[in-house]
């Protein structure tokens, strides 16, 4: 069983930066492939970034290739998402998400068989 608690959403102004932050509870947190995700007032979860679990292969969405950064820290169990030029449609609660010994396959279709409880972010023009 693994608990995931995001953190690090607020409100910025369009171009600036954030750093979320995803702890991650239990053990075994090297074997976990982990994900962000973010959701849009009435629009579906969509995926942000991801990793494999071995940290070999990194995903990224098309819309923040570029701007966004995802790495983990697996002293400290933490996940982090490091989002630059922030646009006004980056506006979403943001989630991470975690499968053990996943490759990013699912996690890039939105599947995860964990899911922290999420973290808005807004960004205002």
């Amino acid at each position: 069983q693994v608990q995931l608690v995001e953190s690090g959403g607020g409100l910025v102004q369009a171009g600036d930066s954030l750093r979320l932050s995803c702890a991650a509870s239990g053990r075994s947190f090297s074997t976990y492939a982990m994900g962000w995700f973010r959701q849009a007032p009435g629009k579906e979860r969509d995926f942000v970034a991801a990793f494999s679990w071995n940290g070999d292969s990194t995903y990224y969405a098309d819309s923040v290739k570029g701007r966004f950064a995802i790495s983990r820290d697996v002293a400290k169990n933490t996940v982090y998402l490091q989002m630059n030029s922030l646009k006004p449609e980056d506006t979403a609660v943001y989630y991470c998400g975690a499968t053990k010994y996943g490759t990013g396959y699912g996690l890039r279709r939105v599947r995860a068989d964990y899911w922290g409880q999420g973290t808005q972010v807004t960004v205002s023009s």
